[in-house]
C-alpha cells in the first residue's frame, strides 16, 4: 500500500512540475504573438502616449518575467484576471463555457467508450473475418479524415439532406436536458468517430496479444466458450493498455474539441479561444491554454495511476 500511495505522489509531483513548465510556454508564446493590443485596440487614434497610457492600464508596461509571477500567483488562486475586450472576469467567461465543453466530451466518450469496446472486443474473437476486416477499415478511415471534414459530412447528411439534427449547436443554459443533447448530439458524433479508432485498434491489439498465452490455450481445451475467454481471461488482463488508450482519448476529447466547436459554432471553451485569439484578449487566452494544460495532464495522470493500480506488476516492477 504505501509503494503504490508513493508511486501516486511522484507521479502528482510529475504532474505538477509538467504544468509549471507548460504555463511558461504557454506565456511565452503569447508574449511572441505578433502585434499589440493597445495599438489593435484604438485603431486610428493609437498615437504613442494613448498606446502607453493604455499599456500601463494593464500592466503591459512591466516587465514580462514580473507578469508571469503576478499571473501564475493570481491562477492558481483561480483568478485569471479581466478580459481586454470587455473587462469582465476571465474565470467567470470560462465556467460556463467549461461545463458546456465537459457536457459535449462527457456525451462523446458515452457513445464512444462502450462503442469501441464492443467493436475491439468482436474484431478480436473473429480475427480476420470480414467483420474485423470492415471494423479495421472504417476506423482507419474515420481517424484519417480530418475533424472539420467529417463534421461537414455528418451536417450534409443530417442537417441538409436530412434535417433531423440541428447544424447549428446553440445550447445555453436554460435548455431542457434531452433538448442540450438534441444539440449537441452532431458535433459529439464528429468526436465520437475521430476517437473510436483509437480505443478499438487498442482493445483488439491488447485481447488478440493475450489469445497466445498459455493459460487461454489451457481455456479452449477445457471446452470454455470463446466469448467468455475473452470477458473472464483476457479483458481483465488486458484493462491495462485499454485504460491508458481510454484516458488519453477522454483527454483529446476535452482539449481537442476547438475545430469542431468552431465548426458547430458551440459555446464551449474552444470557441472562446478562437475568439480571444482573433480579438489578441491575452489573458483569456492564456487563461484557455493552462486549463486545456492542466485537463490533459490530469488525466494523463488518471490513466497513469489507473493503470498502475490495474497491474501488480507495474506496482511491483522488480
Amino acid at each position: 500500500m504505501n509503494s503504490v500511495i508513493r508511486i501516486i505522489a511522484q507521479r502528482l509531483g510529475l504532474g505538477l512540475l509538467t504544468l509549471l513548465v507548460v504555463s511558461v510556454i504557454i506565456f511565452g508564446a503569447v508574449e511572441l504573438l505578433p502585434g499589440d493590443f493597445a495599438e489593435e485596440r484604438l485603431g486610428q487614434a493609437a498615437t504613442p502616449e494613448a498606446v502607453a497610457a493604455i499599456r500601463k492600464q494593464l500592466g503591459l508596461d512591466q516587465p514580462p518575467v514580473t507578469r508571469y509571477f503576478q499571473w501564475l500567483g493570481a491562477a492558481i488562486q483561480g483568478d485569471f484576471g479581466v478580459s481586454f475586450g470587455n473587462n469582465l472576469a476571465v474565470a467567470g467567461q470560462i465556467f460556463g463555457r467549461f461545463s458546456n465543453t465537459l457536457f459535449l466530451a462527457v456525451l462523446a466518450a458515452a457513445i464512444a467508450v462502450p462503442l469501441a469496446l464492443t467493436i475491439g472486443i468482436l474484431a478480436a474473437l473473429y480475427r480476420n473475418s470480414i467483420f474485423d476486416r470492415v471494423a479495421n477499415v472504417g476506423t482507419l478511415a474515420s481517424i484519417s479524415s480530418p475533424e472539420f471534414f467529417v463534421a461537414y459530412m455528418l451536417i450534409l447528411f443530417f442537417a441538409v439532406l436530412n434535417p433531423w439534427l440541428p447544424a447549428i449547436s446553440n445550447i445555453h443554459s436554460g435548455m431542457g436536458f434531452w433538448h442540450k443533447i438534441e444539440s449537441s448530439l452532431l458535433p459529439a458524433l464528429t468526436l465520437t468517430l475521430v476517437v473510436t479508432a483509437h480505443m478499438m485498434r487498442m482493445t483488439r491489439a491488447a485481447i488478440i496479444n493475450l489469445l497466445a498465452s498459455p493459460y487461454i490455450e489451457m481455456a479452449r481445451l477445457k471446452g470454455v466458450k470463446p466469448l467468455r475467454i475473452i470477458t473472464h481471461h483476457a479483458l481483465p488482463n488486458a484493462l491495462a493498455p485499454i485504460i491508458n488508450v481510454v484516458a488519453l482519448n477522454l483527454a483529446y476529447l476535452i482539449t481537442g474539441v476547438v475545430v469542431v466547436e468552431v465548426v458547430f459554432v458551440y459555446p464551449g471553451v474552444g470557441q472562446l479561444f478562437v475568439d480571444s485569439v482573433k480579438r489578441r484578449d491575452i489573458p483569456v487566452v492564456q487563461a484557455c491554454c493552462l486549463i486545456f494544460a492542466a485537463a490533459y495532464i490530469l488525466l494523463n495522470l488518471t490513466a497513469d495511476i489507473m493503470a498502475i493500480l490495474s497491474n501488480p506488476r507495474l506496482r511491483h516492477p522488480k
